[in-house]
């Protein structure tokens, strides 16, 4: 049975408000989540995420809190988006001493309209997906804010 919700956590060494523009900027989520990003960044904002190689994926911002809290949903595969056909991705930010603990929730694979192997396949492949995401997102935050400390 395909998993309901996927919840990764980590820390990142900026704080909140450097992070919040990290995940919530076109050219910011260019550099480490997909490869072109458009972002209407209000809630009900449209969001077009473009993989070269695997299409353009469309969502809608659902919430804005800035630096707490940014939740979108996200179809699952190409075509019209829907409430059906799509995952919630909330992403909340805390602050820890000079740091963002980041935590990323998934939720919604059990009800997608798909056949249970599909789901649970879907599941997974998100689930390391977002090892593999959260992992560039702390390189990508080293490097943007390394870069801008030097000037």
């Amino acid at each position: 049975m395909a998993p309901d919700l996927i919840e990764r956590e980590i820390l990142i060494d900026a704080a909140p408000g450097v992070v919040w523009s990290i995940l919530t900027e076109a050219q910011h989520l260019a550099g480490w989540f997909s490869d072109e990003v458009e972002i209407d960044l209000r809630s009900g904002g449209r969001l077009l995420l473009t993989w070269r190689g695997r299409g353009t994926y469309e969502g809608r911002v659902e919430t804005v809190d800035p630096p707490r809290l940014f939740a979108f949903r996200w179809q699952t595969r190409e075509g019209e988006f829907s409430e059906t056909n799509s995952t919630l991705v909330v992403m909340t930010l805390e602050a820890e001493e000079t740091r963002t603990r980041l935590r990323v929730v998934e939720s919604g694979f059990a009800t997608l309209p798909r056949p249970e192997m599909e789901r649970a396949r879907y599941a997974d492949e998100n689930s390391k997906g977002w090892l593999i995401e959260l992992d560039e997102l702390r390189d990508y935050v080293a490097r943007t804010v390394g870069a801008n400390s030097d000037r």
